[in-house]
């Protein structure tokens, strides 16, 4: 499923028009596994290996519309996928749910998509993640632990190719708007942007069919 091609994707929902994206809310199997996948996950359960090999599936599907052939996206430095050069772009999986996005590196500096279930987060995750007051006053969704969680993960994920580091859930401070949109402000020196230290991300959320999702799309530097 790419970019336009279904009313009922959820990544073009929370994306801009030309991010490519792919999803899929089963397995997908596309010609033979690539050897460099298949060894990063040899040692996990079944359902692992199934979700890491579909979400690349989809992977491949998006860069597709960029023009790209199929290749191999084994799991880089902390956790990213090696995307060809000049592109950028994220993955997530979760239960019911795998998706892809990817773009030219001429027109974002980075993505960030996350998924995860429209449920609350397990007893006592919701104190390691959120910050004081990020989860005061209206809630913007039944779960909005959750959807705080998805969103620090979106960060994360387009934080780290710009960076090459961790980035804490303690060192984003996240507000969440009830119009579906997410501004993430840094807590610690950004990695350089436009001339200065990267400041904070702006995103948009999703909830839908069971899911939440979280999707950032910094553009370039002019």
């Amino acid at each position: 499923m790419g970019a336009g091609s279904a009313a009922l994707s959820l990544l073009a929902a929370v994306l801009p028009a030309d991010v490519r994206h792919a999803e899929a809310r089963g397995e997908l199997v596309e010609g033979p596994a690539y050897p460099e996948e298949v060894a990063q996950v040899a040692r996990a359960v079944p359902q692992r290996r199934r979700e890491y090999l579909t979400v690349r599936a989809c992977a491949r599907r998006a860069l597709a519309g960029l023009g790209h052939p199929p290749v191999p996206l084994p799991r880089g430095e902390g956790g990213a996928p090696a995307w060809p050069p000049g592109v950028v772009g994220s993955m997530t999986h979760c239960a019911g749910f795998r998706g892809a996005a990817v773009a030219a590196g001429a027109a974002y500096a980075s993505l960030g998509v996350d998924a995860e279930p429209d449920a609350p987060l397990p007893e006592g995750v919701r104190d390691v993640i959120a910050l004081p007051g990020e989860l005061a006053g209206p809630l913007v969704t039944a779960h909005a632990d959750r959807l705080l969680f998805c969103a620090k993960e979106a960060v994360y994920k387009a934080w780290y190719p710009l960076a090459g580091r961790w980035l804490g859930f303690e060192e984003a401070r996240v507000s969440l708007g009830a119009d579906g949109t997410f501004h993430a402000a840094l807590l610690v020196p950004g990695p350089p942007y436009a001339g200065r230290p990267l400041a904070a991300f702006e995103g948009r959320w999703l909830s839908r069919d069971g899911l939440l999702l979280a999707a950032i799309a910094l553009p370039a530097p002019a």
